[in-house]
């Protein structure tokens, strides 16, 4: 949540601090509002007592818990309309998006219903399909409204990312609808892809030779920040004289690089596979797009947008430098 930031304390449960904007100081919640509170299960409840839980995506391997609500055409426009803008989702292939779509079911809300408790354990991680909803955060016994969220949104994933009770409450304003997910389908498909993207990013960038300068947990940083894309056979990925927006790691199949010739026409330069990146030209340079890159059959890339490239590769930069010299000394002499 806005103006939520964690804060870590050894051997005790994490908490947040609550910061007032009208206020210079910052408090931190009761920890006796963190109590677990009994109350009669169903398929909506709060859980209880499972903080202690650790869940382990190299060991979940297991999809034979699978969950699935059907849903009518309708249904699913609303939740896909509903899910395509959150942050959590953008890295997910479009199979796992599917998975999203069947996990999550809907639940009708009133004004004035809580749908989360601070201090409860999570069991479910929601999206706003419609209706509005204050975030509310309990201190020294008196409730505080920090966000409001308006027809969008979503919110209770990090009890179930970081085993940790509920930081807010979140009160329901008006008639409205969410779409809930259930704690281990998301830790399947959202844990597990996360931390599946992670390795598989971590292997393709040990092997490229510009970033063996990077320390691991650089690495692993750099990783976190990548971002698949696909192309089909013959598609432009970058064309020249574009603005640049990142860099691209090739992931699997082949690209064609070639320049235009002022004349007319296009030279094609060279070719690449898996392991190779391009599009860094013109980031170090902050120039154009100096060359045309297309897909040879189905082409699968990394992406690292502009601001993560300058902020993640700094050391890396000399010798990004010195290989866009020799590129350069190559197509000026060819």
């Amino acid at each position: 949540f806005s103006k939520v930031k964690e804060t870590r304390k050894p051997k005790s449960i994490p908490m947040y601090v609550i910061v007032d904007e009208d206020d210079e100081g910052a408090g931190e919640p009761d920890k006796e509002q963190f109590k677990p509170k009994t109350r009669k299960y169903n398929r909506y409840a709060r859980r209880q007592s499972v903080s202690a839980e650790r869940y382990d995506p190299e060991a979940d391997d297991d999809d034979e818990d699978k969950v699935i609500y059907p849903k009518t055409d309708e249904q699913r426009e609303r939740l896909t309309e509903a899910v395509c803008g959150i942050l959590l989702f953008r890295c997910l292939e479009p199979e796992q998006m599917q998975d999203v779509i069947d996990a999550m079911f809907e639940k009708a809300v009133k004004p004035g219903e809580y749908v989360i408790h601070q201090g409860d354990d999570g069991d479910n991680f929601y999206v706003i399909d419609h209706g509005l909803y204050d975030v509310l955060v309990n201190v020294n016994d008196q409730e505080k409204k920090i966000h409001r969220f308006d027809n969008r949104g979503s919110f209770g994933e990090l009890a179930l990312m970081y085993n940790m009770p509920r930081s807010a409450s979140i009160v329901a304003v008006s008639d409205g609808v969410l779409w809930a997910m259930d704690r281990n389908s998301f830790r399947r498909i959202i844990l597990r892809s996360a931390f599946k993207k992670r390795k598989m990013y971590e292997e393709l960038l040990e092997n490229v030779t510009m970033l063996k300068s990077l320390e691991p947990y650089e690495r692993m940083n750099l990783a976190d920040a990548l971002v698949t894309r696909n192309f089909s056979d013959g598609e432009t990925i970058i064309a020249q004289g574009d603005e640049a927006d990142g860099m691209y790691f090739v992931e699997s199949g082949m690209i064609r690089v070639t320049i235009n010739h002022p004349e007319g026409g296009e030279e094609e330069v060279g070719r690449h596979g898996a392991g190779k990146y391009f599009g860094e030209l013109a980031l170090i340079e902050n120039k154009p797009r100096s060359a045309n890159v297309y897909a040879i059959g189905k082409v699968k890339v990394a992406f690292l947008e502009r601001d993560s490239f300058e902020r993640l590769l700094g050391p890396c930069l000399d010798i990004m430098k010195r290989n866009s010299e020799i590129y350069k000394n190559y197509t000026e002499s060819s």
